[in-house]
Formats: structure tokens, C-alpha cells, sequence
């Protein structure tokens, strides 16, 4: 009886031990898949605010975080923003406005005030990057003026940044405006940088300090105002009926539409992300990373501007950027932030009907930001 009872005690045991060793791997497995989940939901959104009807911020990190959306692009820091994205997971593309490079560019002290003001003052925000300045390098009169002042802005922002010990952690950049800083675009492999502007030194700058090249990106406008990116060529060589343009924008081709060398493109956006891989490539740039910092489909204000084609666009984006990256990087998912949260009020007509959501929280179409 003894015997039996010692036998059973040792297969009570090696039961317990099976189990708690299965417990261990589906946690294990469960913590995978999540870290998984993490790397490819690659899509952020970005939040803009030039509106006088927005919800509060609290309800707006409420509706961020019912999307999925683990990524989001301010652009400026905003102190009851900031507050809503405390102790969240998700992580903050913080802007420098381009109103302040100048103060910035001032002097170093200016630059410091501003990340303990912006940055150290929330350790609770997993703050990714700080962008200095947004399509800075253009003719546009409300921007040209800024312009001296940015390389500068962006040097002393990296010293404070560095002299905080955050320089690993949140990397220092600026976003520019594909359209404005490439000439020779199509096809993307003749791309090179509009030596007009002084982008080789904000390359620089990003390569000693490893800091990715951001780039507002927009099939829309390229379609939209007939861009060379999206060949009128399109419409009149296939054989296919309808808008040919359109799907090639909106990533509704099924086959390859733009030929350039051994790479083939089916929609607009690869090859214009493709454009500033060139174009770096000519720069000798190549290591750096390229993150699209704005992108989107307007649901109003312009031609083929509808909820429909704005959800096609942004859906299929998230899908597309999921686990590939493009042809000429195709082992290289591209960081994405669409623009944009909210339709803003006291945009332009053709700006303001951008968003996922109207101002009264009501969704403009339906969107997942989970992989």
C-alpha cells in the first residue's frame, strides 16, 4: 500500500510539473505573439488639432486606443495632450512647430527649456521622436521664412536631447514634404534631392546621430493635381476600363503598372517611398531609415475625395505595410502615420476632411489599426 501511495505521489508530480512547464510556454507563446502584434502594426495616426470643435483629449486617446493605433504623431506639444497620454502605451512622434524654430535656434538654453517643458516633465509618455519642424524646406510663404532656422533648431534639440542621456531612446528629425525636397521622381530610381534646398546637411545630421529621414507622403495630392508619380500615361496605355490613376493611388491594382528597371510598382505609394530611398542612395545615405510621417485620403474638398476611397486608402495601407516593405526594400515594413485623427475646421477646404473621425467622434468610415 505504501509503494502504491509513493508511486501515485510521483505521478501527481510529474503531472503538476507538465503542467506548470505548459503554463510557462503558452505565456511564453502569448508574450511572443504580443511582441509580434507590436512589430507589425507598423501604422500610427496623426493628431492634429487646428480645429475649435475637437473632443477633449481625453476622448480623443479613448478613440486612439479603441482604433488599436499604438503610434501617434503631435504636432506641437500640448500640455492637456500630454496629460491624456500619460501611462499609456502609446507611443508619442512629438512636433517642434515651425512658430518656434526660431526661439529655438536662438540658442542652446532655449532648446533645453523646451525638452524639460515637452519632455522630461512627462517620464510617464514613451516619447519616439522629436520632429523639428514640419515641410520647412518649401516656396510656400507661411513656411519659406522658418527656413534659416531649422538645421539649427535641430542641432540644439539633439544637444538637449543628448545631454538629458535620452539620445537612444527618442531620436531627433524633422519631416519633409516628398512633392517640395525631389526632382526627377518618376521612375522613382532617377530621384534625387532638389539641391535648391539644403537637405544634404539634415542628412548629415541624421547619419551622425542614427535618426530615421521622415517624409509627408500623398498619393491624393499626386493624383489629384496630375503629378508626374502617378503617369496620366496610366488612363491611356491600359487596356483596362475605369480610373486606372485611382486604383494605381489607392492600392486597388492587381498587377504591376509602373516598370522601372527589374522593379515593378502596382500602387503610388511604394514608389514614391522607393523615390527617397534613391535619392538618399545618391546622397550617400543608404543607412538611413525612411519613415512616412504623414499620409492619408481626404472624405471631402476635392476630386475622387470620398469615405469610400479614404477607407480604401488607409485600410489598405495598414495591410500593405503589415510584414513588407517596398520593392527596392522589401525586407524593410515602413513606419507610417495617417493623417488624420480629425477632420479640422480651420484647415482649407480640400485640408480640413482628412479625418478618421468627424469632430462629434463619429467615425468618417470604418479602420483597424490592429495587425
Amino acid at each position: 500500500m505504501q509503494s502504491f501511495s509513493n508511486m501515485q505521489y510521483c505521478t501527481v508530480l510529474l503531472l503538476l510539473c507538465s503542467f506548470f512547464a505548459f503554463l510557462h510556454d503558452a505565456s511564453a507563446a502569448q508574450q511572443a505573439s504580443g511582441q509580434q502584434h507590436a512589430e507589425l502594426n507598423r501604422a500610427g495616426v496623426c493628431y492634429g488639432t487646428f480645429a475649435d470643435n475637437l473632443p477633449s483629449p481625453q476622448e480623443a486617446v479613448s478613440l486612439i486606443q479603441n482604433l488599436q493605433a499604438n503610434r501617434i504623431r503631435l504636432y506641437g506639444p500640448d500640455f492637456n495632450v500630454l496629460q491624456a497620454l500619460k501611462n499609456t502605451s502609446i507611443e508619442v512622434v512629438l512636433g517642434v512647430p515651425n512658430y518656434q524654430l526660431q526661439s529655438i535656434a536662438s540658442g542652446q538654453d532655449k532648446a533645453n527649456q523646451w525638452i524639460q517643458n515637452n519632455v522630461q516633465n512627462f517620464p510617464d509618455i514613451n516619447f519616439r521622436y522629436i520632429v523639428v519642424g514640419n515641410g520647412v524646406p518649401t516656396q510656400d510663404q507661411h513656411s519659406i521664412e522658418y527656413r534659416e532656422f531649422l538645421l539649427t533648431a535641430m542641432k540644439n534639440i539633439q544637444n538637449a536631447v543628448s545631454s538629458c542621456g535620452l539620445q537612444n531612446k527618442i531620436k531627433v528629425s524633422t519631416a519633409l514634404d516628398h512633392s517640395v525636397i525631389l526632382k526627377q521622381i518618376h521612375p522613382p530610381s532617377n530621384a534625387e534631392f532638389d539641391d535648391k534646398y539644403f537637405i544634404g546637411d539634415i542628412i548629415q545630421l541624421l547619419k551622425n546621430n542614427n535618426a530615421p529621414f521622415l517624409v509627408n507622403i500623398h498619393p491624393y495630392y499626386s493624383y489629384a493635381f496630375n503629378k508626374p508619380e502617378i503617369p496620366l500615361e496610366l488612363n491611356k496605355d491600359s487596356q483596362a476600363s475605369g480610373d486606372i490613376r485611382l486604383r494605381y493611388a489607392y492600392f486597388r491594382s492587381p498587377s504591376v503598372l509602373v516598370k522601372d528597371g527589374q522593379l515593378g510598382y502596382k500602387n503610388a505609394f511604394d514608389a514614391m517611398v522607393d523615390a527617397v530611398y534613391s535619392a538618399l542612395e545618391k546622397a550617400d545615405a543608404s543607412s538611413l531609415d525612411v519613415v512616412v510621417s504623414e499620409t492619408g485620403w481626404p472624405t471631402a474638398g476635392g476630386p475622387q475625395a470620398t469615405a469610400y476611397n479614404a477607407r480604401l486608402y488607409n485600410n489598405n495601407l495598414i495591410k500593405r505595410i503589415k510584414s513588407k516593405g517596398t520593392p527596392k526594400r522589401p525586407k524593410k515594413p515602413v513606419e507610417t502615420y495617417i493623417y488624420n485623427l480629425f477632420d479640422e475646421n480651420q484647415r482649407s477646404e480640400m485640408e480640413r476632411h482628412w479625418g478618421i473621425f468627424e469632430a462629434n467622434k463619429q467615425a468618417n468610415y470604418p479602420i483597424t489599426f490592429a495587425s
